[in-house]
């Protein structure tokens, strides 16, 4: 019996069900899935992390994972999940300078002269104005760090933890929908990053019922691993919440009692034993309780030497505790930072290492460097005593210092092979997703906003998409839905004032060339694309600036591929042994002249070349089978049936139709001040425009697309077009 999820009034519950699944969210909603029984690609996806944790100690393959928590601000939240938002500035306006200009005048004596009163006018407005320009100095440097750190989850998730954890912080309202809440980064991580995430979970000053409401809140979400912890007391003394628990083996016997086999359970233990503890042996039976209790696996606290940790280990498995252990990482990375984290753990700091920091505590880099030195020497300590399968850190949010522990260990493994051609989530409800329509390839985030209330998710096949039922996109200031890049540095990428429709296709095509434009700034996202280019467009990049250059504004493309091996660098996905195909394809925004040019040249390539065209108004052009999708990108492995993660879907396309057309308006149009110049040009782009997709299906063949595209530029001239296709 394992708890469903309902929410009854803006309030999580739970109630007893037969699933051990995910809840789904109602019918009405739902993707009618495959029933194809394909084996995932990637299996591990599918596995539990204790199921992970014992494959890898089974195969002695080492991990490591990573620890973040919650910022206490909402900027500081942006630095970790989101992407820096245009917040308006503190800054006095002109009207409140010259109120405070009155009021100083008429504070002036009248024998004043009148010099005197412009002088002191003249040192205000100069204060003012060096006031903006620190505020505005400021700004950009907010906006400059977030981001830089708004990609942090991708930069740390790509070199392969095994999973990361997310503390939690009462005073911090950490079960909430807040962007600083701890369940919000953690379902983050899950959902939008594909990271595998432990949520922590304290059970001080809280009652049963509201423990009950997280835990089934952060199942609802897609979490599914809790570290059970008793959490500090408010105060100086443990006060008990009536109604609640006192212990952590409480909490943990309250999981598996309400949730059955649900969740992976972590709880901590403590290498010297707990401050509060009668004794180091006491602890250590302590610990015991909690992991026959249903605890699943142990994160140690931080320690200082590799002795203290293994004697530990020795003592919990001296007792029966089977379990793994991981160790607790701490590279030591600024002299305040290590007496701070040492207070609150109350351990002492070794003389060895103290007398090397003291000296220079002034000086953060080496302190950090010794730090990087100190990790890495333990850590081969613990790995080469062939007890130890993977080591937990204590990042405090930076990354540097971490990182490169991990790289010299050699467990920093940036991995060019992908499971699939597309980012995967690791919520359970999607770990037998495996086909994606083209449409949303740069914008993997939006595609699993919108379809996070599917019931199913297609495996195998996309199968018939009468009903696809995807979530409007009204929230554009989500993080994962708005650009890493600042207004700013998006108003330099993309022009401070545009022109002419030419502005706008310079912008394409210095993103495509990956060339500054003519203020001397690289191109390095649009609103379609918030990264740079995938390394196969190389293959098409030549064509592409061409075709960007007159007016075929291209937003995704793919080259045809036959039999590349799975194991390819740049268009491989998949396990090894296997052979991926593609089908070229190229979707593109362009005006109603060319559409008109394009819709006579693609009857001399049918049915070759399959099409989809339409405008903002949904006025729908296809040669196409309604409901049929067209399969683009499969793989064909050892063992396995044929894997199709990538099609062309009809009615996803008038989805994504929406999006598309949207995002001028939302992330390039607002840019600028109503009714100016630049933002009625991208608006008619918007309003006249359309948007095409393109497939040649011969595969093997060289890509006919460039040449329908040629003969379109040939005949999209005025003497020849005519009306005749209807276009408004």
């Amino acid at each position: 019996m394992v708890n469903q999820v309902q929410q009854v009034e803006g309030c999580w519950q739970s109630t007893k069900g037969e699933s051990s699944g995910a809840s789904n969210s109602s019918g009405e909603s739902s993707k009618e899935g495959s029933r194809c029984s394909t084996p995932v690609v990637d299996a591990d996806r599918s596995d539990r992390l204790r199921e992970k944790m014992r494959k890898r100690i089974a195969s002695g393959d080492q991990w490591f994972s990573l620890e973040f928590f919650p910022p206490r601000t909402a900027s500081g939240a942006v630095n970790l999940i989101s992407s820096p938002t245009n917040s308006t500035s503190s800054i006095s306006s002109s009207s409140s300078l010259s109120s405070s200009s009155s009021s100083s005048s008429s504070s002036i004596d009248s024998s004043d002269s009148e010099k005197k009163l412009k002088k002191r006018r003249k040192k205000e407005k100069k204060h003012h104005h060096q006031s903006q320009e620190k505020g505005e100095e400021e700004e950009k440097k907010r906006r400059k760090k977030a981001t830089w750190q708004a990609e942090r989850f991708d930069r740390m998730g790509s070199g392969g933890p095994l999973f990361i954890d997310v503390t939690w912080h009462p005073a911090g309202d950490p079960g909430s929908d807040k962007e600083t809440s701890s369940m919000m980064i953690a379902s983050t991580a899950v959902n939008y990053c594909g990271l595998e995430s432990v949520l922590h979970l304290t059970c001080c000053n809280q009652t049963r019922e509201k423990i009950t409401g997280y835990l089934a809140k952060a199942k609802h979400l897609g979490l599914k691993n809790i570290m059970a912890l008793r959490g500090d007391p408010v105060g100086d003394d443990w006060e008990e919440e009536e109604g609640g628990f006192s212990y952590a083996i409480d909490l943990v016997k309250h999981i598996r009692s309400e949730f059955d086999e649900y969740f992976d359970i972590c709880v901590a233990g403590y290498p010297t034993g707990h401050p509060e503890a009668e004794s180091y042996q006491q602890d250590l039976w302590h610990l015991k309780e909690k992991v026959d209790a249903g605890a699943d696996f142990v994160i140690t606290q931080l320690f200082f030497r590799a002795e203290t940790f293994l004697k530990f280990l020795d003592d919990c498995r001296a007792i029966g505790i089977t379990c793994p252990i991981l160790p607790g990482i701490f590279p030591i990375q600024g002299y305040q930072s290590l007496r701070q984290l040492v207070k609150l753990s109350k351990l002492e700091v070794p003389e060895e290492i103290t007398k090397v920091i003291e000296p220079i505590k002034d000086n953060d880099a080496a302190i950090r460097n010794y730090g990087i030195h100190q990790a890495v020497e333990m850590s081969r300590v613990l790995l080469d005593s062939g007890k130890v399968p993977g080591l937990h850190f204590y990042t405090l949010n930076r990354e540097v210092a971490t990182v490169e522990v991990l790289r010299q260990l050699g467990l920093w493994i940036e991995d060019p092979r992908r499971p699939l051609p597309w980012a995967v989530s690791a919520n359970p409800k999607r770990k037998v997703e495996d086909v994606r329509p083209i449409f949303w390839a740069s914008r993997p985030k939006s595609y699993i906003y919108r379809t996070q209330d599917w019931d199913e998710f297609p495996n195998g096949r996309w199968g018939n998409s009468s009903s696809p039922a995807f979530g409007e996109l009204n929230d554009y200031y989500l993080f994962y839905l708005k650009s890493k890049s600042s207004k700013e540095t998006l108003l330099q990428m993309w022009g401070e004032e545009l022109k002419n429709e030419e502005s706008v296709f310079e912008v394409f095509t210095c993103y495509i060339a990956a060339k500054p434009n003519r203020n001397g700034q690289k191109v390095m996202c649009l609103p379609w694309n918030d990264e740079p280019l995938a390394p196969e467009t190389n293959f098409l990049k030549d064509e592409l600036e061409k075709v960007n250059r007159c007016g075929v504004l291209t937003i995704n493309s793919q080259p045809n591929i036959n039999g590349k091996p799975s194991t390819d660098p740049v268009v491989g996905w998949g396990p090894p042994g296997g052979y991926v195909f593609q089908k070229a394809y190229l979707e593109f925004f362009t005006s109603s002249e060319n559409v008109t040019a394009l819709l006579k040249v693609l009857k001399k390539y049918e049915p070759r070349v399959n099409y989809h065209i339409v405008n903002v108004h949904g006025h729908n052009m296809t040669n196409s089978h309604e409901l049929q999708p067209n399969a683009v990108t499969w793989g064909i492995f050892p063992g396995r049936e044929i894997v199709q993660p990538t099609v062309v879907d009809p009615v996803s396309f008038m989805y994504w139709k929406d999006e598309a057309f949207a995002l001028w308006i939302e992330q390039w149009a607002k840019l600028y001040e109503d009714e100016s110049p630049s933002r009625m040009i991208i608006k008619y782009i918007h309003d006249n425009y359309f948007l095409v997709n393109l497939v040649d299906n011969d595969f093997p063949l060289e890509n006919c697309l460039w040449q329908v595209i040629d003969d379109m530029f040939d005949l999209a001239s005025p003497e020849l077009l005519s009306d005749e296709t209807g276009l408004q």
